[in-house]
């Protein structure tokens, strides 16, 4: 299933939503393909869709949740990769 957010996250003048998917990633890339969102809008587990495509992906069968909701689906599903492991920091050098 897939999930967004309402767009309320500002950037460059837009609003965003955040899109998931509870089952993979492989149906996160094929919707978002079908969405018309390029690959450059994904960011570790999620694509950042611009307001103006909100009702495109609720018609297309995207479910509104809340954005805690996502987070709690992204981990329920083992789907989730915080900022922090998925771009670790080299050590400093000592």
């Amino acid at each position: 299933m897939l999930y967004l957010d309402r767009p309320a996250w500002p950037w460059r003048g837009r609003l965003w939503s955040h899109l998931i998917s509870d089952v993979s990633y492989a149906e996160l890339h094929a919707f978002a393909e079908t969405l018309g969102a390029p690959r450059r809008g994904f960011d570790r587990d999620h694509y950042d869709i611009p307001a103006d495509r909100f009702a495109a992906a609720v018609w297309l069968g995207a479910q509104v949740v809340p954005s805690r909701e996502l987070v709690r689906l992204l981990r329920t599903a083992g789907l989730r990769r915080p900022k922090h492991l998925v771009n670790p920091r080299p050590p400093t050098p000592r």
